[in-house]
């Protein structure tokens, strides 16, 4: 049975990188030594592993990395500090109608 890990790193310029592997050490790796030019985190280097999840099947690890890909600036910092009681507040208000920009009439 193989393990699939979804790990998030912070690249140099403050953002975040998420991705999905079968071999988080040879992945960071890559990421960190710049294998690849076209890689988002290339130009972003150093890059700092901050989070990861393991999971047995590929499809739970495919849908936890597009639902944190979703999630805004904050709600990632939140689980790279472990603090679940703020990933329930701003997952709150997001679902907050009065907190969403209202729609154009344009």
């Amino acid at each position: 049975m193989n393990d699939y890990y979804v790990y998030m790193l912070q690249c140099a310029d403050g953002s975040y990188y998420v991705g999905v592997t079968n071999d988080l050490e040879r992945r960071f790796g890559e990421h960190a030594f710049g294998i690849d030019p076209k890689c988002y985190t290339f130009e972003r280097r150093p890059v700092e592993l901050v989070h990861s999840s393991c999971f047995h099947e590929i499809t739970d690890a495919i849908a936890w990395e597009k639902q944190l890909k979703g999630w805004s600036r904050k709600k990632k910092r939140a689980l790279i500090d472990g603090d679940w009681a703020r990933i329930k507040q701003l997952a709150s208000r997001s679902k907050d109608p009065s907190r969403r920009p209202a729609a154009s009439s344009g």
